[in-house]
C-alpha cells in the first residue's frame, strides 16, 4: 500500500457553503421605540430617545446598592472599633467645656468698656475668618465634585447632570451651614457671650457660610473664579480691620460700644443676610449644575483623594504639597530668574528672590503682627506666647520652601557639597530674619500697649518673652517642615486601633511640641532664660536633622569592627575579614569639597 504524496496530502478541503446574509426590509426593522432596554448613545440629548429616558435616582440607588454590596464591614461594627476615637471625642469636649467656663469667669472681670467692646468684636473677625477660609476650600476643591470613577463612566454619559449632583450641592451647604455655626458659638461661648449671644452668632456664622457656599457653586457653574477671589480678598481685609479695631478699642484709642443686646441684633442681621444669600445662591448654582464641566469636577475629585491619602499617613505637610502643587500647575509657567552669588549664600538669595518672585505668603505674615496685640487686648495674658507662636509658625512654613525640598529629597541634598547643619542653617536663614522682625514688631504688645502686660514686671523682660516667641514660632516652623515621614519598615506598635509606625503617632503634634515646650516657662511663670536655653538646644538638634535610627546602628557596628580590629592588632593576629557588605550612609556627611 503506497502513502499520498506531498500534492495529495496538501490538497484544501472543500468549505461548506456558507449561508447568505438575510437582509431585513427596512419595513420590518425595530425602531427606537421597540427597543425593549434603554440604548447608550454618546453625544446625545437623553432627551432625545423617543422616551427612553434614563433614571438617575435609579442610577444612583443602582450604585449606592453596588457598594454596599462589597463592603467587608457595616456601620455598627465601624462604630465599635472606633471607641477610641470616641472617647478622645469626650475628652475634648470636656476640655472646651472647661475653657468655656474658664473664659466665662474671666469675662465677669472684663468690667472695662474697652475689653467688653473688643470681646464684643471678637466675633466678627471669627466671622470673616470663617467667610475666608470657606471660600478659599471651595474655590480649591470646587466645591462640587466628583470622583474620576464617576468622571469616566456617569459625567460622560447622556444624562442629565444636574439630577446626579444636585443632592452633593446641597450635602455640602449644609455642612458649611453645621461647622460654621460650630465655629461660631464656640467662639461667642469663650469671649462670654450671653446665651442668647451665642445663639444669634451661631445661626449668623452658619447661614453666612451656607450662603457662601452656595454663590461659590454658583460661580462654579459659570466657570468663573475672579469674582471669588475678589470677595475672599474683601472679606480678609474686614477681618484684618476687626482685629486693629479691637487693639485700637482696648487701647482707648477709638471708643465703641458693643452690648450684649447689640451683639444679639447684629448676629440675626447676619443670619438674615445668609439666608437670603443662601436660598438665592442656591437656586441659581442648582439650575447650572448641567453647565459644569466633566474635567472641573474630576480636577476637585481627584485632589481630596490625594488629600485622603495623606491624612490616612497624617502627614499635613504632604497635604500643603498636593495644594502647593495645584496651585502651580493652575498658574501654568512663570519667568526664570537667574540665581546670584556661591556657596550657601546662593541658597539664601535663592529664598529672597522667592520672595519677591511670589510675595502672597507675606500678607499672611504682616497680618500674624496683630495676632499679640488682640490677645493682649482681650487680657489673657500668658497665652499670648503660645497663641501668637502659633500663628507665627502657620505665616512662616510658606518661607521654608528650601528646606522643605532638602530635607524630603535627601539624594538632591547629597549633590551639594555642604554638611547637613549647613545646609539646614541656610535653608532657614530668610525665615529667621523675618521672625526676628516679627519679634521687634510685636514687643510693644508684650510691654503693655493694647492691654496690661502679665508677661514681666519690667519692659526689658517683656520684650525679652516677645524674641522668645517670635524664636518659639521659627523652631516649629523647622520641625513642621522638615520631619520625617512615618518609616513602615520599623517594627509596628500595636494599638486599640491596629499596627501603626512609631513616628505615625506623633506626626499630629509636631509643630505645636516645640512650641508647648518653649511656652512652659511662660505658663508657669519661670525666668525667660530657661527658654532661651531650651531654644538653643532644640535649634541645635533640629538644624543636625534630628536623630537617625539606621545611622546610629550603622555606628554602632562601625565601632564594633574598629574595637575588633584593635584587639587583634594588640596580640598579633590578623584582623579577621568581614564577609558583609560595607553600608555607607550619607545622612550625616561631612562638609567637603571635590
Amino acid at each position: 500500500m503506497s502513502r499520498p504524496g506531498k500534492k495529495s496530502r496538501r490538497q484544501p478541503q472543500q468549505r461548506a457553503p456558507q449561508p447568505e446574509p438575510q437582509v431585513v426590509p427596512a419595513e420590518v426593522q425595530p425602531a427606537w421605540g421597540d427597543v425593549p432596554e434603554p440604548v447608550l448613545v454618546l453625544h446625545q440629548d437623553v432627551n432625545q430617545l423617543h422616551g427612553h429616558e434614563v433614571d438617575e435616582r435609579q442610577l444612583q440607588l443602582l450604585v449606592k446598592d453596588w457598594r454596599r454590596g462589597r463592603a467587608t464591614r457595616n456601620i455598627w461594627q465601624a462604630l465599635g472599633d472606633a471607641y477610641v476615637a470616641l472617647f478622645s471625642f469626650a475628652v475634648i469636649a470636656a476640655m472646651l467645656i472647661s475653657s468655656i467656663a474658664r473664659a466665662q469667669a474671666l469675662a465677669a472681670e472684663c468690667s472695662t468698656e474697652g475689653c467688653t467692646t473688643a470681646r464684643g468684636l471678637l466675633p466678627w473677625a471669627m466671622l470673616a475668618g470663617v467667610l475666608g477660609l470657606t471660600l478659599a476650600a471651595a474655590r480649591v476643591f470646587g466645591p462640587v465634585l466628583a470622583s474620576a470613577a464617576e468622571g469616566f463612566w456617569l459625567m460622560d454619559a447622556p444624562l442629565q447632570r444636574s439630577k446626579m449632583l444636585a443632592r452633593r450641592l446641597w450635602a455640602i451647604i449644609v455642612a458649611a451651614l453645621v461647622i460654621g455655626a460650630l465655629v461660631g458659638a464656640l467662639t461667642a461661648a469663650l469671649t462670654g457671650g450671653s446665651l442668647m449671644a451665642v445663639g444669634a452668632w451661631a445661626l449668623g456664622t452658619g447661614l453666612a457660610a451656607a450662603g457662601i457656599t452656595a454663590f461659590a457653586a454658583a460661580e462654579q457653574g459659570a466657570e468663573r473664579i475672579w469674582l471669588v477671589r475678589i470677595l475672599q480678598a474683601v472679606i480678609s481685609l474686614v477681618g484684618l480691620v476687626v482685629l486693629l479695631a479691637v487693639v485700637a478699642t482696648a487701647s482707648g484709642w477709638i471708643s465703641l460700644t458693643v452690648t450684649d443686646a447689640l451683639a444679639v441684633e447684629l448676629g440675626f442681621a447676619v443670619a438674615g443676610v445668609g439666608l437670603l444669600l443662601c436660598i438665592g445662591a442656591g437656586l441659581i448654582a442648582r439650575a447650572r449644575l448641567s453647565q459644569i464641566r466633566r474635567a472641573r469636577l474630576q480636577s476637585g475629585g481627584s485632589l481630596v483623594a490625594g488629600m485622603q491619602g495623606a491624612m490616612f499617613a497624617m502627614d499635613f505637610g504632604l497635604m500643603r504639597d498636593i495644594l502647593v502643587e495645584r496651585e502651580a500647575v493652575a498658574r501654568g509657567h512663570v519667568r526664570p530668574t537667574r540665581g546670584r552669588s556661591t556657596g550657601l549664600a546662593s541658597l539664601i538669595w535663592r529664598d529672597v528672590q522667592r520672595l519677591f518672585r511670589y510675595p502672597r505668603p507675606l500678607v499672611l505674615y504682616f497680618a500674624s503682627m496683630v495676632v499679640p496685640y488682640a490677645v493682649q487686648a482681650l487680657g489673657l495674658g500668658r497665652l499670648t506666647v503660645p497663641i501668637s507662636a502659633l500663628v507665627l509658625m502657620a505665616a512662616l512654613v510658606p518661607f521654608f520652601t528650601t528646606l522643605r525640598v532638602l530635607s524630603r529629597t535627601r539624594g538632591l541634598a547629597r549633590t551639594f557639597p555642604f554638611s547637613t547643619s549647613q545646609l539646614r542653617t541656610a535653608a532657614s536663614a530668610v525665615p529667621a530674619i523675618l521672625a526676628g522682625i516679627w519679634g521687634v514688631a510685636v514687643t510693644a504688645a508684650f510691654v503693655g500697649v493694647g492691654g496690661s502686660s502679665m508677661l514681666g514686671n519690667s519692659p526689658a523682660q517683656a520684650a525679652m518673652w516677645a524674641l522668645i516667641t517670635a524664636f518659639a514660632g521659627f523652631l516649629a516652623g523647622i520641625r513642621w517642615v522638615s520631619a520625617k515621614s512615618a518609616n513602615y519598615n520599623t517594627p509596628m506598635v500595636a494599638t486599640s486601633m491596629g499596627a501603626m509606625p512609631p513616628g505615625l503617632m506623633f506626626n499630629l503634634i509636631r509643630g505645636f511640641d516645640m512650641v508647648a515646650l518653649m511656652s512652659l516657662p511662660a505658663i508657669v511663670g519661670w525666668s525667660p532664660w530657661i527658654s532661651v536655653v531650651l531654644g538653643v538646644i532644640i535649634f541645635s538638634f533640629l538644624r543636625m536633622g534630628g536623630i537617625d535610627q539606621e545611622e546610629l546602628k550603622a555606628m554602632q557596628e562601625e565601632n564594633k569592627r574598629q574595637a575588633a580590629e584593635a584587639r587583634a592588632s594588640i596580640r598579633g593576629e590578623a584582623p579577621a575579614k568581614s564577609t558583609e557588605k560595607i553600608k555607607v550612609t550619607r545622612t550625616k556627611r561631612e562638609g567637603t569639597r571635590r
